[in-house]
């Protein structure tokens, strides 16, 4: 099992980056464990899981595609997207879906291809792109144009290389998501949008 960390080398001057990397006058949408640089043309949604009543992940509309990401606790000197990865496939595959694995700008990527639900027929293609930084690892699913498109893709990658992780100081299990908050202000939306997402 490969745990080395997985990151470009320019991680910390050209992201994704750590909260200790950025400087604190920089404008950003604090959504808790993850920090978004807004930018015209931008749609954030909260993904929440009713049940526990807590966001689970955070989805970026832009470039006709859309980019869902979620931020996980990890060792301070290996990397989680080798095992992730090693998951993923697994758990894609056994769900009928193909799993390819190809090189990318931010390290090893995985194009899944899983039959569309329902009796439409067809596929859905979805490529996960992750990075491991310092005791984090921030991952992301790419779906729409950008999944297949390289140039839709490169505007995609280059929101994901704007985010910010908040890891915080309290101990953690190793791949137990960070917490995500809805930001100040939009708290009284709760109950506009369908269930399970949440608009800000």
């Amino acid at each position: 099992m490969d745990d080395a960390k997985s990151a470009p080398e320019d991680r910390a001057t050209s992201g994704p980056f750590d909260a200790a990397e950025v400087p604190s006058m920089r404008p950003y949408v604090d959504l808790g464990g993850i920090k978004v640089a807004p930018r015209e043309g931008l749609q954030l949604r909260l993904e929440v899981d009713e049940r526990a009543n807590r966001v689970i992940a955070v989805s970026l509309e832009y470039a006709e595609s859309l980019l869902q990401v979620q931020a996980f606790a990890a060792p301070k000197t290996t990397g989680l997207w080798g095992p992730v990865r090693a998951e993923l496939t697994q758990q894609m595959t056994a769900q009928g879906g193909t799993v390819a694995e190809e090189p990318g700008v931010l390290g090893p990527e995985l194009l899944v291809e899983t039959p569309a639900p329902g009796d439409q027929g067809g596929t859905r293609v979805a490529r996960f792109i992750a990075v491991d930084g310092p005791r984090w690892m921030l991952r992301g699913v790419i779906m729409g144009k950008a999944a297949r498109d390289a140039e839709a893709r490169d505007r995609v990658i280059e929101l994901f290389r704007e985010l910010v992780v908040v890891r915080g100081e309290q101990p953690m299990p190793p791949s137990e998501l960070l917490q995500l908050k809805v930001p100040a202000g939009v708290q009284g939306q709760r109950q506009a949008p369908p269930a399970g997402t949440l608009q800000v």
